[in-house]
């Protein structure tokens, strides 16, 4: 049985990934900021699938709790096959000079810093066995720039190179390493980015049909399903009504 860890696992893509792997036999590990979602979903996966869960509370902003974490996992659960860095968010939808420093510090480390903690915290058993896959979740904001996007674009451009470092850098090592990039999908992320505004958060959505999570995750287990030697380096996802990042049919 593989072993599958997801971050930011309690809503949206990171839950949807949680239960199509279990639905499919693997032992998961999830993690989350939200301990009673975690419980949660912990509780679900194992009553529903059958298969071991293990969740970890922890924001990937916190290195010393990332490793900690890493290091404390159980025996059943110490060998990771997939490590999937799930785990980010957007705040706020502002120009430049309009937008909130706070927001940018809080979209940057956790969408580049808490991937580079968590991988690096994971990687040394995979070097050791020679063999993992690590997928990282970008989007489409980080291929190109639009209007009022500055600091998540910037994270995501950010963690597009990362994903592209580290398929080289880990290559000697026969590790995997993909990049996937979604473009609209309904689920929290436009709540979060508006700040609890779902008036806003729901005209995101108007007048198309947009991704769902559970059509990102099926994407996501076909990439960590593929033979032992092909390997998706880098993947863009959009609904048929949305062509990249500025042609949007409604």
């Amino acid at each position: 049985m593989k072993t599958v860890l997801i971050t930011g696992a309690t809503s949206g893509f990171g839950k949807a990934m949680a239960e199509k792997f279990a639905a499919n036999h693997y032992r998961i590990i999830i993690t989350g900021r939200r301990g009673d979602r975690l419980q949660e979903l912990e509780k679900q996966l194992a009553d529903t699938y059958k298969v071991p869960v293990h969740a970890l509370e922890f924001d990937v902003r916190d290195r010393e709790a990332v490793f900690a974490a890493i290091e404390q996992l159980p025996p059943d659960f110490v060998t990771i096959d997939i490590l999937i860095n799930n785990a980010g968010l957007a705040l706020g939808r502002d120009y430049f000079e309009d937008a909130e420093t706070e927001d940018w510090e809080i979209m940057l480390d956790t969408n580049v810093k808490g991937v580079m903690y968590v991988t690096k915290a994971v990687l040394p058993k995979m070097i050791e066995r020679k063999q993992g896959h690590i997928i990282n979740m970008g989007s489409i904001a980080g291929k190109e720039v639009y209007e009022r996007g500055n600091g998540y674009c910037a994270s995501k451009f950010a963690l597009d190179a990362l994903s592209q470092s580290m398929r080289v850098d880990l290559l000697r090592h026969k590790i995997k390493v993909t990049g996937i990039h979604p473009g609209a999908a309904e689920t929290e992320f436009s709540i979060v980015r508006f700040k609890g505004n779902a008036e806003v958060a729901d005209k995101m959505y108007e007048g198309y049909q947009p991704l769902t999570a559970t059509d990102v995750a099926d994407v996501v287990y076909y990439t960590a399903t593929l033979p032992p030697h092909v390997c998706i380096n880098d993947l863009v996802l959009t609904c048929t009504a949305q062509a990249n990042s500025f042609y949007l049919q409604r």
